[in-house]
C-alpha cells in the first residue's frame, strides 16, 4: 500500500480527468521579465571550505575573490575559507571560518565542551535520505542543532561578508537588493537538498519566496563548465601534452603549477581581481558543434561528473548525461588517516579522545591536512605529522604506555615515530591512504565513459580542491589520457567560484538539462476492463473511473530545456464540482502508471476554486495545468480557461 489515499477515494476529494482530444504537450519558452542587480555575487558552500567571489553587472570582466581573511594554515594558501561554524553555549552565532576554529581551540577543555562547533556538515545534506526542514546536525560535543539553523547561520556570515566588502569598494551601504545571489550545490544532490539550500538562503535573508528570482542555486560541475570555456592556453595545465606548459616540464606542473596562476591580476585591497576575457578561449575554438566533453569536479566530501555538448554558434552547453558521482571527495582521505589512527592506538582510544579533546583532534586534523597535500606520486622523503601534546599526553594516561611503544607494537610498517615527537610516514603509507579513494573516482568515471551517451568525448576537465592532487591527476591521466584529453585549469580550487559568477551574470548559457525525476499529476481515467487492475475501479454516479492514475508531464532523465512549459488539459470527474485539487507527484522511476507506486512522492498540491461561473453549460469546463522547469526550481499553475482563475504553486520536497 501506498502512502497516499487515492485522491478519489478520500473524503470526495474532486478528481480530474484529462479532457481529450486537447490532451496534449506544447512547450514554449516564457521569457521572464529581467530584474535588473548591480553585482552578482556568488558562494562556494563547500563540503571542507568555502568562498565567495563576484562581479559588477557594468563590468562583467572582472571577477573579484573575495579578500584574504584572517587566519589561514600553513601549508595551505588558498582564498577560502575552512566550512566551520561555531555557536556559543546558548546556540547564538559566534564565528564563522579560521576564527572560529582558532577561538574554539583556544578555549579551556572545561569550557569548550559547552561550546557547539560544527565543522563539514554540509554532507549531511548528502547521506540523509528523508531531509526535511526539521533534521538536526550534531556538534563535536554531541549536542543536536537543527541542519537549517546552521546553514542560514553560515549564508548569512557570507552575505554580511560580502555586502561589507562591496559597501568599501563602493563608498556607500550596498543593498541586499541589488545583489543577485549564486549559491552552488553538487548536481548529484537529490533535490530535496537543493530545496533545502534555497530555504536556508531565504531564512539568511538573501532573497524571499516572493523574489525567488534574486537567488539561482547553480550546479557546481555547470558553474565548472561554463569557466572552463573561457580558459586560454596559459590558464591551464594540459596533462596529456609532454610539451611544457607555462614554461614547465609536465613533471614539475604537478607540483608548482598551482603555486599561482599567471593571470593578469590586479591588486584591489588584498582582494584578487581575474579578468575573465569576454571571448571563447582557444581550448574550446578547437570544439565543433556536437563535440562532448565532461567535467569532473572533486571536492571535499562529493566527486561528480557532468558530461555537456556543445550547441554553436552561442556556444550553449546542453547536458548529454545526467549528473553521477559519490560520495568520493578528500574526505575519504581524512577517514582512511583516521582508520590508521585506530589501527595503531585503538579505535577506543581515538573515540574518547575527539570526545574529550576536540580542539586537539582538529589540530592534529590540520596538520595532516598540509601534508596530504604535499603527497605526491615521485615524492622520495618521508611526511611528519606533529602529535599535538594532548594526544601523547592522553595516551599515556589512557593506557598506561607510550606513543612510541604503541607505534613499534602495532606493526604499521610504513608508520614510525621520529625523535622529534612526530608520526614519520613514507610516502607509500601516505599514497595508500588516497587509493580507496582514487580508486572509486576511477572506477565511477569508467562507468561513465562506458554509456553508450558518452562517446567521442574530446576533454575531461578536472576541477574542485580535490584537482590539486597530483597523485588524482596522474591516476585520471593514466587511465583516460589516451582517450581524452585531460585539463586542470590554474587555480582549480576557485573554478567553481568564478563560473558561478559567469553564470549569475548569464543565467541563459545552460540550454538543456536533464530531469532527474519523473513528475506527474494524479488523475482518474475511464476504466477499461482488462487493462485497469480492479481494484482501481471506483464506481460514482454510474460512471466507472480507474483512479490513482499517474499521469506524466516529464520523464526522468529527459532533456528539458530551461523555461520550458508543458502543459495539460484536464477537466472536472464530477460536472458539479466547486473545487478542484490537482496533486503533483515524483518518481525515480521512468515509467510509473500509479501514484501508488513505491518511490512515488507527492511534491505540491493547487487547489482551484470554480465558482463564480455557469458549469450547466454545453462544452466541459476546461482547466489547463502547466509545469515550467526552470533552474532548480519548477512551478506549477493551474488555470480555469472559462474565468481566468489560476494558481500556482513551487514544487515542494522538503514538507510533504
Amino acid at each position: 500500500t501506498s502512502a497516499y489515499s487515492s485522491p478519489a477515494k478520500s473524503l470526495g476529494d474532486p478528481g480530474i480527468t484529462p479532457l481529450s482530444p486537447s490532451h496534449i504537450a506544447d512547450s514554449d519558452a516564457d521569457v521572464a521579465v529581467e530584474q535588473i542587480f548591480l553585482v552578482v555575487v556568488a558562494i562556494d558552500f563547500g563540503t571542507t571550505s568555502s568562498g565567495y567571489a563576484y562581479s559588477f553587472t557594468k563590468e562583467p570582466e572582472c571577477i573579484h575573490v573575495m579578500r584574504r581573511w584572517e587566519g589561514g594554515d600553513p601549508g595551505v594558501s588558498n582564498q577560502k575559507t575552512p566550512t566551520t561554524i561555531l555557536l556559543t553555549p546558548e546556540r547564538k552565532f559566534h564565528s564563522f571560518g579560521y576564527a572560529a576554529r582558532d577561538f574554539y581551540h583556544d578555549l579551556d577543555p572545561n569550557e569548550s565542551k559547552h561550546w557547539l562547533y560544527f565543522e563539514k556538515f554540509k554532507m549531511k545534506l548528502h547521506t540523509t535520505g528523508n531531509l526535511t526542514m526539521e533534521t538536526d546536525l550534531t556538534a563535536a560535543n554531541g549536542k543536536k542543532v537543527k541542519a537549517l539553523e546552521i546553514f542560514a547561520y553560515a549564508l548569512q556570515f557570507f552575505k554580511e561578508q560580502a555586502l561589507k566588502e562591496l559597501s568599501d569598494q563602493a563608498g556607500a551601504d550596498f543593498e541586499n537588493s541589488e545583489v543577485r545571489w549564486v549559491i552552488t550545490v553538487p548536481a548529484i544532490w537529490k533535490q530535496p537538498a537543493k530545496q533545502f539550500m534555497r530555504q536556508a538562503a531565504y531564512k539568511a535573508g538573501m532573497a524571499t519566496p516572493e523574489n525567488p528570482e534574486q537567488l539561482i542555486i547553480a550546479l557546481e560541475p555547470e558553474a565548472a563548465s561554463i569557466y572552463c570555456r573561457k580558459l586560454r592556453l596559459h590558464q591551464m595545465i594540459d596533462l596529456s601534452s609532454r610539451a611544457p606548459v607555462n614554461g614547465y616540464s609536465p613533471s614539475d606542473a604537478a607540483g608548482t603549477g598551482f603555486t599561482q596562476a599567471k593571470e593578469h591580476v590586479r591588486r584591489n585591497r588584498q582582494s584578487r581581481t581575474f579578468l575573465v576575457e569576454n571571448v571563447i578561449g582557444e581550448i574550446w575554438s578547437e570544439l565543433e558543434e556536437g563535440d562532448r566533453y565532461i567535467v569532473v569536479d572533486s571536492g571535499g566530501g562529493t566527486v561528480d561528473m557532468t558530461v555537456h555538448q556543445i550547441r554553436l554558434p552561442e556556444g550553449h552547453l546542453k547536458e548529454l548525461y545526467k549528473a553521477t558521482g559519490g560520495p568520493y571527495g578528500s574526505l575519504g582521505v581524512d577517514y582512511e588517516f583516521e582508520k590508521l589512527l585506530c589501527k595503531i592506538f585503538g579505535e577506543d582510544f581515538i573515540d574518547q579522545f575527539k570526545i574529550k579533546r576536540p580542539a586537539a583532534w582538529v589540530d592534529l586534523m590540520i596538520a595532516f591536512e598540509s601534508r596530504k597535500r604535499a603527497a605526491a606520486p615521485d615524492r622520495t622523503n618521508p611526511l611528519n605529522i606533529t602529535l599535538p601534546f594532548s594526544f601523547i599526553d592522553y595516551y599515556k594516561k589512557f593506557r598506561g604506555h607510550s606513543v612510541e611503544h604503541a607505534l613499534r607494537k602495532s606493526n604499521v610498517d610504513f608508520v614510525k615515530w621520529s625523535s622529534q615527537g612526530m608520526l614519520r610516514m613514507s610516502p607509500d603509507a601516505m599514497n595508500a591512504l588516497f587509493k580507496p579513494t582514487i580508486d572509486q573516482i576511477v572506477q565511477h568515471l569508467s562507468d561513465v565513459f562506458d554509456k553508450p551517451e558518452v562517446t567521442n568525448v574530446k576533454f575531461l576537465f578536472l576541477v574542485g580542491g580535490f584537482a590539486e592532487s597530483p597523485l588524482l591527476q596522474q591516476a585520471v591521466q593514466s587511465a583516460f589520457g589516451s582517450r581524452c584529453r585531460v585539463i586542470i585549469p590554474q587555480d582549480v580550487g576557485l573554478t567553481i567560484l568564478k563560473g558561478a559568477v559567469l553564470f549569475g551574470l548569464d543565467p541563459a548559457v545552460i540550454k538543456v538539462r536533464r530531469s532527474p525525476l519523473t513528475y506527474g499529476v494524479g488523475v482518474l481515467n475511464r476504466f477499461v476492463e482488462g487493462k485497469h487492475p480492479p481494484e482501481k475501479l471506483l464506481v460514482k454516479d454510474g460512471t466507472r473511473w480507474c483512479t490513482d492514475v499517474f499521469d506524466k508531464f516529464i520523464s526522468a532523465d529527459q532533456s528539458v530545456a530551461l523555461g520550458e512549459t508543458v502543459t495539460r488539459s484536464y477537466t472536472p470527474a464530477k460536472p458539479s464540482q466547486l473545487v478542484i485539487v490537482i496533486n503533483i507527484y515524483s518518481s525515480e522511476q521512468d515509467n510509473v502508471s500509479f501514484i501508488t507506486e513505491s518511490g512515488v512522492k507527492k511534491c505540491g498540491t493547487l487547489r482551484l476554486d470554480l465558482t463564480g461561473t455557469d458549469a450547466s453549460g454545453p462544452n466541459r469546463r476546461e482547466i489547463k495545468t502547466l509545469m515550467q522547469f526552470g533552474d532548480t526550481e519548477i512551478k506549477a499553475i493551474a488555470i480555469d480557461v472559462a474565468t481566468s482563475k489560476s494558481v500556482k504553486v513551487g514544487i515542494d520536497f522538503l514538507n510533504y
